[in-house]
C-alpha cells in the first residue's frame, strides 16, 4: 500500500511536470527554440496567486484565472521584446537570449518580494479521499484531473480548430505556411500564450502541493520540466505527458527507496540512458534536415 501511495504522489508530481512541459514542447515544435525562462513564468504565476489571496483577499478560482492571464500576457511580451528579434539569427544566440531572461525574471522578483520564502496558501480545499488505508489529498486528485484535462482539451484544439491547423502547419515549415496566408508571427506568439497560461496554472498546483515560495522557485522544476518534454519526445504533446509522468514517478520513488540525495541525479542519469538508446525521445520523431 505504501508503494501505491508513492506511485499516486508520483503520477501527482509527474502531472505538473507534463504541464510545464507542454510551453517547452509547443515552442520548440512550432518555433523550434528552448525558452529557458518558461520556469521562471511558473514563479511569476504563483506571485500573481499569491499576491491575490493573501494581500486582496480575492477567491483562490479568480485568483488562478487573473495569474494564467497575467502570464498569458507576460509571455507574449517576452516573444514581442526578447524572442521575434532573432527569429533568423543562430539557435545559440536565441539560447543566451533565454537565459538572459530567466536571470531577469528572477532578479525582478527578488528586488520586489526579497529572497525570503513565502508560506504559500493552497488553491484546493484541504480534503482528502480515504481507500482503507491509502490517503489521497486533493491536491493529488485535483492535479491529475487538471492534467488529463488539460492534454485533451490541447489536443482537441491542435487538431480541431483553424489556429491549431496553422500552428501544425508552422510547426512543419514556417516559409511554406506563410505563403499559404498563414500569420507565423500571430501563430508563434498565441504558442507563447497558451504555454505561459499553463505554466501559471503549473505552478499554483506545485505550490498548492509544496506550500513555499521563493524567486528561484520555477528555476528546478522548469529544468526538470525539460527534461520530461526531451524524454517524451520533444515536440510532441502526448510525449509530454508521458515523459513528465514517467519523471515524476522515477523521481517520488527514488527518493523513497534509494535516497532523496540522489534523486535529482537519478532522473537525470534515466534521461541519459534514454537519450543513447532513443536519442529522439520516446516519441520524438527524426527529422531531416533541410540543406
Amino acid at each position: 500500500m505504501q508503494f501505491i501511495s508513492y506511485l499516486i504522489n508520483g503520477i501527482s508530481l509527474g502531472s505538473v511536470y507534463a504541464i510545464i512541459a507542454l510551453g517547452y514542447t509547443m515552442v520548440y515544435g512550432i518555433a523550434k527554440m528552448l525558452n529557458f525562462a518558461h520556469g521562471d513564468i511558473i514563479m511569476v504565476g504563483s506571485y500573481v496567486v499569491y499576491i491575490a489571496v493573501s494581500s486582496l483577499g480575492l477567491n483562490p478560482i479568480l485568483s488562478v484565472v487573473i495569474s494564467a492571464i497575467a502570464c498569458l500576457v507576460l509571455g507574449v511580451v517576452i516573444e514581442k521584446v526578447a524572442y521575434k528579434p532573432l527569429r533568423h539569427a543562430s539557435k545559440l544566440a536565441v539560447l543566451i537570449t533565454a537565459i538572459g531572461v530567466s536571470y531577469f525574471l528572477q532578479n525582478v522578483a527578488l528586488l520586489i518580494f526579497g529572497a525570503n520564502t513565502k508560506s504559500f496558501t493552497s488553491v484546493v480545499p484541504a480534503v482528502s479521499l480515504k481507500l482503507g488505508s491509502l490517503t489521497i489529498t486533493a491536491e493529488t486528485i485535483v492535479t491529475i484531473l487538471a492534467c488529463v484535462i488539460i492534454m485533451i482539451c490541447l489536443t482537441l484544439f491542435i487538431n480541431k480548430t483553424k489556429a491549431g491547423h496553422a500552428m501544425q502547419a508552422v510547426s512543419e515549415d514556417q516559409d511554406a505556411a506563410q505563403l499559404m496566408g498563414i500569420n507565423v508571427n500571430a501563430t508563434i506568439s498565441l504558442t507563447f500564450a497558451i504555454g505561459s497560461a499553463l505554466a501559471a496554472v503549473a505552478g499554483v498546483l506545485l505550490c498548492s502541493a509544496y506550500p513555499s515560495l521563493t524567486p528561484y522557485t520555477g528555476a528546478m522544476p522548469g529544468i526538470k520540466a525539460f527534461v520530461a518534454a526531451v524524454f517524451g519526445g520533444i515536440g510532441s504533446i502526448p510525449g509530454a505527458l508521458i515523459g513528465g509522468i514517467l519523471l515524476g514517478v522515477i523521481e517520488i520513488l527514488s527518493k523513497a527507496y534509494i535516497s532523496s540525495q540522489l534523486s535529482d541525479a537519478i532522473v537525470f542519469g534515466v534521461l541519459i540512458v534514454v537519450l543513447v538508446v532513443k536519442p529522439t525521445g520516446i516519441l520524438g520523431k527524426v527529422i531531416q534536415e533541410k540543406v
